[in-house]
């Protein structure tokens, strides 16, 4: 597994066993129990994690996520830790890091903003630029259904159009901030947002995010 993707899943791990298995998160209903299962099942059962972006494979993928998510807590973190089999495309180190990285990032921050005493977490400049090279791609994906433009901003000016659209918000924040944003945790992420307040008020409430 590759550095930043390996990082992310231990560091995950340890989130999950710390909050223990019935933790809020900020995955709407989820509990930590309910998140540790869909990771393992997103890795492990390929025919089921289909149901993630397929709807009409939805039924099946939360049949299977429920039954893992009956198993022994320990057990899903467990195989949370030890990665996905070998056989599996995750197990690729190129994959791994292009699917992992992020994924785990903002679960992590899941479980951690869930949390009442949670505190920031400060990310070294690697790392928030690998965040944010992930984000310039997947911008356009990600701010599809925003009911207004939306630029993204770094506070060294650096942008990218999320969706195109007036008006215009500008959302500032550093990488990390600017993808828990994108990925539709809109109220838990730490950015400052500029433009009209009704539109302003509109992309807080919208859907984000694949």
């Amino acid at each position: 597994m590759s550095t930043h993707a390996k990082r992310e899943r231990l560091l995950l791990a340890d989130l999950l066993e710390s909050a223990g298995p019935e933790a809020p998160t900020l995955c709407e209903d989820w509990t930590t129990r309910d998140l540790a299962a869909h990771l393992v099942v997103r890795e492990r059962r390929a025919d089921a994690a289909a149901g993630i972006v397929a709807k009409p494979l939805a039924g099946r993928l939360e049949k299977v996520q429920a039954e893992f998510a009956a198993k022994p807590y320990e057990e899903l973190l467990r195989l949370i830790r030890t990665g996905p089999p070998k056989l599996s495309p995750f197990a690729l180190k190129q994959i791994d890091e292009a699917s992992n990285t992020v994924e785990f990032y903002v679960h992590a921050e899941d479980v951690r903003r869930a949390q009442p005493d949670w505190t920031p977490r400060a990310l070294d400049p690697v790392f928030a630029d690998a965040l944010w090279v992930r984000l310039e791609r997947a911008a356009r994906v990600l701010g599809r259904k925003a009911p207004v433009g939306v630029v993204l901003r770094r506070p060294d000016g650096q942008t990218v159009v999320a969706h195109r659209g007036a008006p215009v918000v500008t959302v500032t924040g550093e990488p990390g901030e600017l993808t828990l944003f994108a990925f539709g945790r809109q109220d838990a992420a730490k950015v400052e947002l500029d433009g009209d307040k009704d539109a302003v008020a509109r992309l807080l409430e919208a859907t984000l995010g694949v």
